[in-house]
């Protein structure tokens, strides 16, 4: 007992061990040396000398472990795992790294549009001219001032936020290689090609794999044989092409199909979408400036890339693979190609949203975006995007149903994809410190293979997938979608639906409140709707042009108003003094659209909305109706008596209320009674004075 309690110090332990070692080995040796077979009880020694040797290295092994640690060891450094399989090295991407394919050639300052200066020219030929007018009638834009600029001009210092020049890109995760998709129709050679430059000039050879030119069936000469004989000296650049025109969604996929790149980054030359703010100051909804027009998109053409405008894109692709990224949009002048560079202090930035009529708009980002954003270098979320210009993940494009390949031409893929990628788990972002440059048309060149139509059939295709109920709310605003739904003629959206059930989307109201909370939502079933028609005019309430508040209300010639326009549920009829009749007509058959410059609501807080493009309500004036801003913004807030109007036929007119409640309902109390009649079919629709209602 006495030898188990004395206390050996490891120093023995281990020389004791050492020598028993030493023993063992010795023994195995002598047995090694001799024949098993010639003693058999040395048979079991040798079979066994295996597992005695790793018992006693065992052994040797914890007795040494055991020991005091007499110094504190470095920690093992613990590699951190890859997020992808592909290898990168550590640290940030150098300059050197990030060199552009091609450099620019030297620039000439006084050269025509240098430095992304404005094209002048004071004196005119007959001949320039005519050409000039050519170019704008083919093109709508002045191709006469495209041709004169270089293929490969700069566009000056980078003068984008400090932040964004300085910006560093890891090198973990690796940058992703990048496909450049490029779809033209009849594009004029100058642009076409000035918008492949840009990207030769500006993209780093590391991560640009190609730029690939979709070609969807042009009839000009110029882009067949000798494009392609240009091109070739491009060295990655390359044509394929459509025999039939089919439009943006369809060449989009084909280019896509034959891209080898890790992401795919559209360029598209019919980019569809209006001109974002600056030039437009016009309200939108809850989160701030929006422009809409009455088709969903407006044309655009190709345009020049600034400074590092790539690796912001693939930098928050590499770092989140479900973001859908889009540059900020700077514009090109139509008429003297002046590039409106981004500034060193920043901008109030824009983001993309939607109104009820599905059109895409702007909008000034809202306070919470701003909040969560701590410099340019964040993206900015966005409820929607433009669609002509943006960056995907290859992968993810195809995980997420790329396009609906069954609508046609353009229009409302974008809408489309946005509400997609978010309700299926995926976001869509600007990227700030990305800046492209765009040539923004007033109108399109190019026809509708099958006419305009098309673009209600695919607007019904996104409502019948994404939008749930809410689809009824675009249907009021939409006559001829409305019908193309009841009718079923929009094809089979059996595979999209399959998709949204597949990828576990949710739905549209999980949209409207967690992602776009400012949208104001109308009444899913408002108390009428429709055009507001002056029986003895024969002409309909009207906002007029340009109207997005603060001017007075016009009658105009009704729209599209025959036979069959009153709806399911026959409003009452109204009348003011003079015969003349006052009601809310609803449109049941829809062969001719209501213009949306005569859609009116009357809603269930007895506010008649103007809410196609933005939240506008029918007030009273000093003595003309006119539009503004509608203040009821919800609960618990209420409409101000000015943008409260009583339809009862105890009046016989639309007038505005009191708080009287009278045996026919509730009419206006004596100090307010007025109701709104009209003069003549041009002229402001005025309030008639309560001594006239006798």
């Amino acid at each position: 007992m006495r030898l188990f309690r004395r206390r050996y110090s490891p120093l023995k332990v281990a020389l004791a061990g050492a020598v028993f070692i030493i023993f063992l080995f010795i023994l195995q040796k002598d047995v090694g040396n001799k024949d098993p077979s010639e003693e058999p009880w040395l048979k079991n020694i040798v079979q066994g000398k295996d597992q005695v040797l790793d018992l006693m290295l065992g052994a040797v092994n914890n007795i040494r472990d055991s020991m005091p640690k007499l110094q504190i060891r470095a920690p093992v450094r613990q590699e951190e795992p890859l997020p992808s399989a592909r290898s990168c090295l550590p640290g940030v991407y150098t300059a050197a790294e990030l060199r552009p394919l091609m450099e620019r050639p030297p620039q000439d300052p006084a050269s025509p549009g240098a430095d992304g200066k404005a094209f002048k020219k004071d004196q005119w030929t007959p001949e320039e001219t005519k050409e000039k007018e050519r170019g704008y009638e083919k093109h709508c834009f002045n191709a006469f001032a495209s041709d004169r600029i270089s293929l490969q001009r700069a566009l000056g210092p980078d003068s984008r936020p400090p932040e964004c020049i300085d910006q560093k890109f890891k090198r973990c995760p690796p940058l992703p290689t990048t496909s450049v998709v490029i779809v033209f129709h009849n594009e004029a050679w100058s642009t076409l090609l000035r918008t492949v430059y840009s990207v030769l000039h500006a993209s780093p050879a590391l991560l640009l794999k190609e730029i690939i030119l979709v070609d969807d069936a042009s009839t000009d000469e110029y882009l067949k044989d000798e494009l392609d004989r240009y091109v070739e000296q491009l060295q990655i650049v390359r044509v394929v092409r459509q025999e039939e025109r089919k439009g943006l969604i369809t060449a989009r996929l084909l280019g896509a199909s034959v891209a080898s790149g890790e992401v795919l980054t559209f360029l598209d030359a019919h980019c569809e979408y209006p001109p974002p703010p600056g030039g437009l100051q016009v309200a939108g909804a809850r989160g701030g400036e929006v422009v809409s027009t009455q088709w969903p998109t407006l044309p655009c053409v190709p345009g020049e890339c600034f400074h590092g405008w790539l690796e912001p894109l693939l930098s928050r692709i590499a770092e989140e693979p479900t973001a859908v990224v889009s540059p900020d949009i700077a514009t090109i002048d139509l008429n003297t190609f002046e590039f409106s560079k981004p500034v060193q202090n920043g901008k109030q930035h824009s983001r993309g949203n939607f109104d009820w009529s599905l059109t895409f708009g702007w909008e000034v980002v809202p306070p919470r975006e701003r909040q969560r954003r701590k410099d340019e270098t964040f993206p900015i979320k966005s409820p929607t995007f433009a669609g002509g210009l943006f960056a995907i993940s290859r992968s993810y494009f195809e995980h997420i149903g790329s396009y609906d390949d069954q609508m046609e031409i353009w229009g409302g893929e974008n809408v489309e994809m946005s509400f997609r990628v978010w309700q299926c788990g995926g976001q869509v972002e600007i990227i700030p410190c990305s800046v492209v440059g765009h040539v923004f048309r007033s109108k399109s060149p190019h026809t509708f293979p099958k006419g305009t139509q098309v673009i209600s059939r695919n607007l019904v295709r996104l409502a019948e997938v994404w939008m749930d109920d809410y689809k009824e709310i675009f249907y009021r605003r939409n006559q001829q979608a409305a019908q193309m739904a009841r009718e079923k003629t929009y094809g089979d959206i059996t595979d999209r639906r399959k998709l949204r059930e597949q990828l576990h989307c949710k739905n549209f109201t999980w949209y409207l409140q967690t992602i776009y909370p400012e949208m104001f939502v109308p009444d899913l079933t408002p108390n009428f709707y429709g055009a507001i028609k002056n029986e003895g005019t024969k002409s309909c309430l009207d906002v007029g042009e340009n109207n997005h508040g603060g001017k007075p209300l016009i009658m105009y010639p009704c729209h599209g108003m025959g036979g069959n326009q009153v709806g399911t549920h026959q409003p009452p009829r109204y009348f003011s003094p003079g015969g003349y009749f006052l009601g809310v007509q609803q449109r049941h058959v829809s062969s001719l659209v209501l213009p949306p410059t005569q859609y009116f609501e009357y809603t269930s807080q007895q506010e008649l909305r103007h809410n196609i493009g933005k939240e506008l309500c029918l007030r009273a004036g000093s003595g003309s109706a006119e539009l503004g801003d509608c203040q009821y913004r919800g609960k618990p807030g209420r409409v101000p008596a000015n943008e409260e109007w009583d339809l009862t036929q105890v009046r016989r007119c639309v007038s505005i209320p009191g708080i009287t409640q009278g045996d026919g309902g509730i009419i206006p109390s004596p100090p307010s009674w007025r109701c709104f009649s009209a003069a003549s079919p041009r002229s402001h629709p005025f309030f008639i004075p309560p001594a006239s209602l006798s």
